[in-house]
């Protein structure tokens, strides 16, 4: 993973989730669920896999998202 600059936004968190070549490939991409809570809150994170028709589990301390339809 690319290191992140020092203040992220939101948004900008969401398009580099989003953009790894593993999403765009069908796979997954995964996160640690603390690094979710600190930079985008998981109401905005399950909302952001939902609107792009993609599941997502939690095992473990980590969120595991399947970007496939």
């Amino acid at each position: 993973m690319k290191d992140l600059p020092a203040l992220i936004t939101p948004d900008r968190w969401i398009v580099q989730l989003f953009s790894a070549r593993s999403a765009a490939e069908g796979g997954t991409v995964r996160r640690k669920s603390a690094d979710v809570d600190r930079l985008i809150g998981r109401d905005r994170f399950f909302y952001e896999v939902r609107r792009r028709g993609f599941r997502v589990v939690e095992n473990s301390g980590q969120f595991i998202v399947f970007c496939n339809r």
